[in-house]
């Protein structure tokens, strides 16, 4: 009987490689500290750069984690919790300090929404309730490291940026529903072709350092407000139907 369990065990080769996983997610983390001395530095599009290569390693970690069932073979090691962790510091912290240390909002507002994007942000990445059952996000889905983004892009006056971050943190408490660009099947096809596209663009805007051009910055901007309210949209199509 012993003999038949041992055998069921994972190999020491299959639990290091399930390991290795979370090792490979651990190092977005890194990857994190990589961007903030960059943005100290206010080598901005060097920080997205790194924030860039973070968003890839969490794109991928999951299916490798899930090929070579990682949650089975090292049960002592919780994988949610270290993406979390990763996540917090490359979709959070570091967009956050970007964004109150740029000069892009009111100076009297920035220290105070920078704390209100690490306090609201840490209550949304603690709530259970942070996907609908279809894998869309409920409110916004603290992606700040996008926020940031698209406020180096625009380049808006300090008032509408401040406005626009004022306006997302509150937003992280609506109840609307901003898609998943992995895991909601629905038009799937679609949003992953937009998805390659926006890298692309993305890429390309950063070797620019944000100077696009017009025509990049509306197909970039597009792209972001059909993340955030296509599944509204087709709501209420289906409603008027």
């Amino acid at each position: 009987m012993d003999s038949h369990e041992d055998s069921l065990k994972p190999t020491t080769v299959v639990r290091a490689a399930a390991f290795s996983v979370h090792i490979f997610t651990a190092f977005g983390a890194a990857i994190a500290l990589l961007a903030m001395l960059e943005a100290v530095r206010e080598h901005w599009a060097a920080m997205f750069g790194w924030l860039g290569v973070a968003l890839i390693i969490d794109a991928v970690d999951g299916p490798i984690a899930r090929l070579l069932d990682v949650k089975t073979v090292q049960p002592n090691w919780s994988g949610d919790v270290l993406d979390l962790v990763v996540d917090f510091v490359t979709y959070v912290f570091v967009p956050a300090y970007a964004i109150v240390a740029s000069g892009m909002l009111l100076p009297v507002a920035a220290p105070l929404l920078g704390i209100a994007i690490i306090v609201t942000s840490a209550l949304y990445f603690a709530d259970l309730r942070m996907k609908a059952d279809d894998n869309h996000f409920r409110g916004f889905p603290a992606l700040w490291n996008a926020a940031a983004f698209y406020l180096f892009l625009l380049r808006l006056p300090p008032l509408s940026s401040t406005l626009l971050v004022a306006a997302l943190v509150v937003l992280t408490f609506v109840p609307f529903h901003v898609l998943h660009p992995v895991r909601v099947v629905r038009l799937r096809w679609l949003t992953m072709s937009l998805i390659v596209l926006w890298g692309v663009l993305g890429f390309y805007a950063l070797e620019m350092d944000f100077r696009a051009g017009t025509g990049v910055t509306i197909v970039l901007c597009a792209i972001a407000l059909w993340i955030a309210f296509s599944d509204t949209l087709i709501r209420l199509a289906r409603s008027f139907g």
